[in-house]
């Protein structure tokens, strides 16, 4: 069996991002140098470790083995790394976190600039999924730290709190439902919004919602931002569901109301969550603090 620690890190990047060219591209490999390494580690074991679909590619039960010790394998090399990274020049860690849209929007853009400027030794690799999918992948090892909403069940998982995060109903002004002070998301799902990107975290959950409701979200147009949500919303086109914390920082025209939405799953919390806070690579155990210190 021949295979050095670029070979198992392109691996598990591989399985978390669902096909080669992204695995390959986290890697800063190309393709061709991916897929070559691939077959040769197939090769060299005398058995497949994934399976090519159309949608991408999974994991075969060999594979998954493979995966498992690998992402022990890079963790430890992790570790490794911080360790003498004040013996050594020339480390450089990364810490994987995952996300939900507001955190990704509203609350991290300072607080990770910041601790990037103070820390030249760490990058971060950041992904935003919604947060059923971030605790998969906190618990496969797919990531060092996830920041989920409280209304998923995180049991298994160490938690701690990271920000208030209540979402809103934001409505054009001369709408009929402007005079209201707070309503439910089931009373508003007869009426026509303006949404987030079909790949946002919270555009996934919104729709989730209303299907609970036994109802789909009727969206007329699709925004890349709360902002544009909220300047979409202020013209007139539909009604828009976005965190109280995008409408404190807007700054905009308000040709909005907004309202305060009834539902328990509205009055969100957002949580910082690993499976074990004390076992964090040391690069990440210092994101951590400076998380839970902003």
């Amino acid at each position: 069996m021949h295979m050095d620690l670029i070979d198992l890190r392109l691996f598990v990047r591989i399985l978390e991002a669902g096909t080669i060219t992204a695995g390959a591209s986290r890697c800063h490999l190309s393709l061709a140098s991916a897929s070559a390494r691939i077959r040769a580690m197939e090769a060299s074991l005398g058995t497949p470790l994934l399976e090519r679909g159309r949608r991408g590619v999974s994991a075969t039960a060999a594979g998954n083995a493979l995966a498992r010790h690998g992402r022990l394998i890079v963790q430890q090399v992790e570790h490794l790394q911080f360790d003498l990274a004040d013996y050594a020049s020339g480390f450089k860690g990364q810490v994987r976190l995952l996300c939900n849209t507001t955190a990704l929007s509203e609350y991290l853009p300072e607080v990770l600039a910041d601790f990037l400027a103070s820390h030249p030794h760490i990058d971060i690799d950041l992904q935003e999924r919604p947060s059923l999918r971030i605790l998969q992948g906190i618990r496969e090892g797919a990531a060092d730290i996830g920041i989920i909403s409280d209304a998923v069940d995180s049991s298994g998982l160490q938690t701690l709190p990271f920000r208030n995060d209540p979402l809103a109903l934001v409505i054009p002004r001369d709408h009929p439902l402007a005079t209201r002070k707070e309503i439910s998301f089931s009373d508003t799902l007869a009426h026509e919004f303006v949404g987030l990107a079909l790949n946002s975290a919270l555009a996934i959950y919104l729709e989730e919602q209303a299907l609970h409701a036994g109802q789909r979200l009727r969206i007329r147009v699709r925004a890349e931002s709360f902002d544009g949500v909220l300047r979409m919303v202020a013209r007139g086109a539909g009604l828009g569901v976005v965190p109280q914390a995008a409408i404190e920082r807007w700054q905009g025209p308000k040709g909005f109301s907004s309202l305060a939405l009834s539902d328990p799953w509205a009055q969100r919390k957002l949580l910082l969550c690993a499976t074990d806070f004390a076992a964090l690579p040391g690069y990440a155990g210092t994101l951590l603090a400076a998380l839970t210190s902003s």
